[in-house]
């Protein structure tokens, strides 16, 4: 089949890899804009533009899909089907309608829960056990198209935002190609999301990670699982930030108030509003990532610590009332 492929982010890069690996021809790869990252700013391709640059395949990068000039260069393409993974912007009415068997999504989670761009951070971070791929339909409605095929996933008690993503991917490019080859026997029936059952997955802001200590130590690990690579789980020690990449929990009952460090010599424990967690690797403002066990050596806590402080926690803004309204006008990335 001849399909224009939209992505951009490296959960994507599987997708486009099967497709060729299938032999469909995929006439055009869209994706987001070379863009400046790093402390140099130098500017970088997004990996999906990286990878078509490597297979030598037709990359076009918009600024904007809303001119007709970008809808003309798609249409130009050709595309019996457009295959939208990770892209990164809304589409606008036009390009979903372009070709014969219109565009579809792969979507990392078992809509209609997870609707939004972060589907596997805050599924981890919410604590689900069980997630998956869903291929949809693209419509108006961010993800909120009619389902196409989906496949569970288990997620690990310890697994990390990281490591689910790399096996989503996966699971998204076989799905995929199993979709494809469904639509194209007509063997498969769209059927509706039921909107009642919708939850949704914003994208990430900085202040999603900041630690509510009065949380259960449960919740405090997902949250630090789910936060990775970007924003970080993070509290303040001292004044400055302290990022937490990982964490072990316990059945230690707490002794001190929320967010009290209570062992710190080799192994550092803080208290939460329900039993005790111990803080694994971390990384102190303008110092390297480390075990807990090195930072402790080179700096010393005193046990009955807080961390946080009144301060940072009234800056947390109310992220869920942004996301009803930021999210559910617009349309499928």
């Amino acid at each position: 089949m001849k399909i224009v492929f939209m992505g951009s982010a490296a959960f994507a890069v599987p997708s486009l890899d099967a497709l060729l690996q299938k032999g469909h021809e995929v006439s055009l790869v869209v994706t987001q804009c070379d863009k400046p990252a790093g402390r140099g700013l130098k500017v970088h391709s997004c990996p999906v533009a990286a990878f078509a640059n490597s297979k030598r395949l037709p990359l076009f990068q918009p600024k904007t899909l809303k001119d007709e000039n970008s809808i003309m260069r798609i249409s130009e393409a050709k595309p019996q089907l457009v295959a939208v993974v990770a892209y990164g912007k809304f589409l606008p009415k036009a390009l979903l309608e372009l070709a014969p068997h219109r565009a579809i999504n792969v979507h990392a989670s078992l809509l209609p829960k997870y609707r939004g761009a972060a589907p596997i951070n805050w599924a981890i971070a919410k604590g689900e056990t069980i997630t998956g791929v869903t291929t949809m339909m693209v419509g108006e409605r961010m993800d909120a198209g009619d389902i196409l095929l989906q496949k569970e996933a288990q997620i690990g008690p310890e697994e990390t935002a990281i490591e689910l993503h790399d096996c989503l991917a996966a699971i998204g490019a076989e799905l995929l190609i199993e979709t494809i080859d469904g639509i194209e026997k007509k063997k498969i029936r769209p059927r509706p999301q039921e909107d009642a059952e919708a939850t949704l997955a914003p994208i990430l802001k900085k202040e999603d990670g900041l630690i509510d200590w009065k949380k259960q130590a449960r919740e405090i690990f997902n949250l630090i699982r789910g936060m990775q690579p970007w924003p970080v789980a993070y509290t303040h020690l001292d004044g400055k930030v302290l990022r937490i990449f990982g964490a072990k929990k316990s059945d230690e009952k707490i002794n001190g108030a929320p967010g009290t460090v209570v062992s710190a010599d080799k192994n550092l424990a803080v208290a939460t509003g329900e039993r005790t967690l111990y803080l694994l690797e971390v990384q102190l403002e303008g110092k390297k990532r480390m075990t807990a066990d090195s930072f402790l050596r080179g700096h010393k806590i005193a046990v009955g610590t807080i961390l946080g402080n009144a301060a940072t926690e009234t800056q947390r803004k109310p992220i869920i009332k942004e996301c009803h309204r930021d999210t559910e006008t617009q349309r499928k990335k």
